[in-house]
This record gives C-alpha cells, sequence and structure tokens, in this order.
C-alpha cells in the first residue's frame, strides 16, 4: 500500500500518510499580496509568481483566529503582519519573547495572514479547523487500514507462492514505484482542483485492493496492482500537503497540522503491525485486505462531504501535455539553488539513518539477543521521533524551532557513533531514541520549504520531495545491506552516522549561504539578544 513520506528518522515506515488518509484544501478568504517571483540570480530562471489565492468563502465554524488569508481580523487591537513580512523567524524588533506551550499565540504566518489573540492554542489550534479534523480523521481510518493489509499481503504472497524473496519484493514494491509517480504525474497535483484528486485517488486505490481480494488473482496480479497504487501515493501525497496551506495557511498552524499528521504516521506503525498480526490470527490474508477496501472508500466519503472544492493550483495557465509539465515542475524546482537546499535537507539524513533500522535483525544476530530484544531495536527510533516531535510543536515556538533546524540536522546523526563501541540492547536503544529526536527539525523545515516554493509549484515541488524522500530511504536500506556483507554490522551503523554527518555539515553550510536576508538578520539579532541577557 502507498506510503506517506515525511522525513522523520525510522526507514521508509516513518511516513506512512497514504493516498487515502487526505489533506484538502479548506476555505479561503479574500486573496493576500502575491509574492514575487524568486530571482533569477539563484537558479536558472525565475519560478512563476503564485497566483492570488483561491476564491472560497471563509469557514464560519472556524475560529477568528484560524480563519484563512484575508480572513477579517476581529481583534481590533492586534497588529496584523502586512505582505512581505517575515515569516517563522523574522519577527519584528521588539517582539516579546515567547512562552513555552505559546506556539500557535505567535502572529508569525504567511504574508498576509490575519491572526488574532485567544482561542485555542498549539495542536488544538489545528484541531479547531473543521476541514483539517475531517482530513485527520480520513487519515487516521486509512493508515491503520494499510498497515495491516501490507503485512496482510506479505502473508498472501508468500502462502501462495512460499517463495522468501516475492513475500520480501511485495513489501519492497511499496516504495520503488514512488520516483516514477512522483516524477511523471507531478502535474496532476497543480492542473486539477485538490479535492478531486485526491477523491479520485482514494477510489483508484479501493479499485485496486478490491481486485486483490478476488479469489482468482494472480501474484503477477497482485505485485502490478500493489505498484499501481505505490504510484498514486506520491501525487496524493504532494496534492495533500500543498493542500494543507490553504486549510491551515502558510504560517504555525500549517508546521503544527503536518506535525500532527508525522506522529500519527509513526504511532500507528507502532500499533498497526501488532494489530494485523492479531487480525491474520483469526482473519484470512484476504479478508484483511478487504478492509482497506472499506478505509479507503470512508476516507474518499470523508473528503468528499467533510472539505470545500477548489479550483486547480495552476489555473488556466496549465500547458502542454501533462507529461511535459511534470518534468517542466521538476527542472524548476531541482533547478532553484534555495529549494533545492532546503529539498536535499529533507532527504539526506533518513538515507543515513535508516541503517540500525534496516540492519536491527543482523545486529540482533550479531550481540545474542533474541525477538524480544529485536522489537525493542525496531520501536525505539519511532518513539524517539514521537516525543520530540511533540515537545517542539507544543513546547516550542515559530522561532525557536526554526532556530534548531539546522543544529539538529547537523547532529541528528552522532548517536549513531555509539554503534561503534558494539553496544548492547539498552545503549543502542538510547542511540536510536536520540537519533529519532533528531528528527524534529522538519517542524522548522516544513515551513521555510513552503516559504520558498511559489504557489504555483507547490503541488509539484512537493509531490517531488514525497518520491525523492521514499526512492532515497530505499537506496540507503540497499547500501547499508551491501555494506553489511563487507563489514560487521556495528561497524556500518557507525560509519553511516559518520559520513551523513559529514554531508550534512556541507548541505547545512548550503543551506545558511541560501537563506533569506531577513533571516540570517533576524538569527543575528536573536544571538545579540541572548549575549546582552546572559551579560
Amino acid at each position: 500500500m502507498p506510503r506517506d513520506t515525511d522525513p522523520l528518522a525510522g526507514g521508509p515506515r516513518d511516513a506512512t500518510d497514504t493516498p487515502c488518509d487526505g489533506q484538502v484544501p479548506s476555505g479561503t478568504g479574500t486573496p493576500p499580496a502575491p509574492r514575487p517571483a524568486i530571482p533569477a540570480a539563484t537558479g536558472p530562471g525565475p519560478l512563476p509568481a503564485p497566483h492570488p489565492e483561491r476564491a472560497g468563502p471563509s469557514d464560519p465554524s472556524e475560529p477568528p483566529a484560524l480563519r484563512a488569508p484575508g480572513a477579517p481580523v476581529t481583534a481590533p487591537d492586534e497588529p496584523v503582519p502586512g505582505a512581505g513580512a517575515p515569516v517563522a523567524t523574522a519577527e519584528a524588533p521588539g517582539t516579546a519573547p515567547e512562552a513555552p506551550g505559546a506556539a500557535a499565540a505567535v502572529p508569525v504566518t504567511a504574508p498576509g495572514t490575519h491572526v488574532t489573540t485567544g482561542g485555542p492554542r498549539g495542536y488544538g489550534a489545528v484541531f479547531a479547523v473543521r476541514e483539517f479534523r475531517a482530513v485527520f480523521a480520513a487519515h487516521l481510518l486509512s493508515l491503520l487500514g494499510v498497515v495491516v493489509s501490507e503485512l496482510a499481503l506479505t502473508v498472501l504472497v508468500y502462502d501462495l507462492t512460499a517463495s522468501p524473496l516475492l513475500s520480501a519484493l511485495t513489501f519492497a514494491l511499496g516504495m520503488l514505484p514512488y520516483l516514477v509517480g512522483g516524477t511523471l504525474f507531478a502535474g496532476i497535483a497543480d492542473r486539477y482542483p485538490a479535492r478531486r484528486v485526491l477523491v479520485t485517488c482514494d477510489l483508484i486505490c479501493a479499485g485496486c485492493v478490491a481486485v486483490m481480494v478476488l479469489p482468482g488473482t494472480p501474484v503477477a496480479g497482485l505485485l502490478v496492482l500493489r505498484c499501481l497504487v505505490a504510484a498514486v501515493s506520491p501525487v496524493f501525497t504532494g496534492t495533500r500537503m500543498a493542500a494543507l496551506t490553504d486549510i491551515l495557511g502558510e504560517g504555525d498552524l500549517f508546521v503544527l497540522g503536518r506535525s500532527l499528521l508525522r506522529i500519527v504516521s509513526q504511532s500507528a506503525l507502532l500499533a498497526g503491525f501488532g494489530v494485523g498480526g492479531l487480525l491474520l490470527a483469526v482473519v484470512a490474508p484476504r479478508g484483511a485486505i478487504a478492509i482497506t477496501v472499506a478505509t479507503f472508500l470512508c476516507s474518499a466519503a470523508l473528503l468528499r462531504l467533510g472539505t470545500r472544492d477548489r479550483p486547480a493550483r495552476a489555473g488556466g495557465g496549465a500547458r502542454g501535455t501533462l507529461l511535459k509539465e511534470s518534468l517542466s515542475g521538476a527542472r524548476l524546482v531541482l533547478g532553484h539553488r534555495r529549494i533545492r537546499a532546503l529539498m536535499l535537507l529533507f532527504w539526506l539524513p533518513p538515507v543515513f539513518v535508516v541503517a540500525p533500522e534496516a540492519l536491527a535483525a543482523p545486529y540482533a544476530d550479531e550481540i545474542g539477543v533474541g525477538s524480544t530484544a529485536l522489537g525493542l531495536l525496531m520501536c525505539a527510533m519511532p518513539v524517539g521521533s514521537i516525543v520530540a516531535e511533540l515537545y517542539a510543536g507544543a513546547a516550542l515556538g515559530p522561532r525557536s524551532r526554526s532556530l534548531i533546524v539546522l543544529p539538529l540536522a547537523a547532529t541528528g546523526l552522532l548517536p549513531l557513533l555509539l554503534y561503534g563501541f558494539r553496544p548492547g540492547v539498552a545503549l543502542a536503544a538510547v542511540a536510536l531514541v536520540l537519533a529519532g529526536a533528531g528528527s524534529a527539525y522538519v517542524i522548522g523545515l516544513d515551513q521555510w520549504f513552503v516559504e520558498a516554493v511559489p504557489d504555483e509549484l507547490r503541488g509539484r515541488a512537493m509531490t517531488l520531495l514525497t518520491a525523492g524522500l521514499m526512492t532515497l530511504q530505499g537506496v540507503g536500506m540497499a547500501l547499508a545491506g551491501l555494506a553489511a556483507e563487507f563489514f560487521p554490522v556495528h561497524r556500518v551503523v557507525a560509519g553511516s552516522g559518520v559520513l551523513g554527518t559529514l554531508c550534512l555539515l556541507a548541505l547545512v553550510a548550503e543551506v545558511r549561504r541560501t537563506a533569506p536576508a531577513h533571516r540570517i538578520r533576524t538569527e543575528v539579532r536573536d544571538r545579540e539578544d541572548r549575549h546582552v541577557a546572559s551579560g
């Protein structure tokens, strides 16, 4: 089944938002001032300037502080950021320091987005948005179903063939088609209305899974259907990620909404395989797979009835064939220096951090421990990711989350160096929890990426981000396995920490060089303020 691709530590299963978990655009108000096109000096050519926000009435059920860009401000004494105002880390001089837990109260939003004080804060503010609640319910429902069906399909193929290779290939096919689907079909995310794309993806997946359930479907047919569902996933995920900016705006609510979906993905992985194992004890594999048909259909219904329709992001500007539009979007995104650097910062850490999970079973065998210890090693990294993400989202404000991006990205792989000492289960679990916690850098990186990519390219950029992430994680797992054929497992894991850290230090320097001037000035001012306060 398809997987989402949020770059949490812990391997390709980190991101299990599926094409049925859908986020879709919500209502927006009057248009904010459009951002200017990104200057040609930073890439091979200027990216398209974003068109004004797609029309749509404000959601009357949303609290005033959560209304879409352009909605009226209800607190007359609340300052409203103007168009082009700095976002995330660029707060006006004299802004009061943030208090822990007051993430949503900080008026840091996309240009033109109006905010007010009062009402729910932090993650509670995200759940106060009606459309996000529908998206979240669809995400949770489908996610559990997909995790169960992946396990059931693997078991079914093994039952039919008695081949470990085909059984493993069935699981691996959840990642391989990402590159094809994410590259060749990325234009769908911007060319067609988001709700239509998301619902259609759900229905395609439901149809594929329904054919899998038929007793006459051969093994080759099961594998082809698996590939088709996986190819749909990056299109769905990219559309959903772009649509979240319409539901929650481009500011802090978007960051927290993405964080919630990542947390749910990690939690569902911890629970889903256990639930799947219990289910398969009482239900045949085809019966377990059939459950996924219902989850896809329920997700499609939630998206269709619980969210608002909107025009395509590209409007009437779409030209040429879908393939040409997809490839041109990829060239624009990867050809721009700033966007390319940020995308690599999403991609590279998971390439190296998957090594201990990919080699968990060989390492358990190397140190002579049983299946219980293996389960602990497999769970440690997702637990670290969940705890760190919850803390960063609930206790840190937008500025603090932005300030930790580069330090955490640069040092997040260092705990893997503990494997060089061939630690026991306890110390290895600690190293994995710390490595998982390092993935909290993405909660600030999400905001940077949204700021850098124009609206008209956002769907294609996020689809490409999804495809590259899943593909490179698969490459990382394969390389770790290949290296373990020649070197001891503990040295391979430690080596991935060393090599990954060196690569990330160079990438962090590139990200800093491409940072907007207003962010650099803000970081300098923050350091000066801290120096004065400590002096």
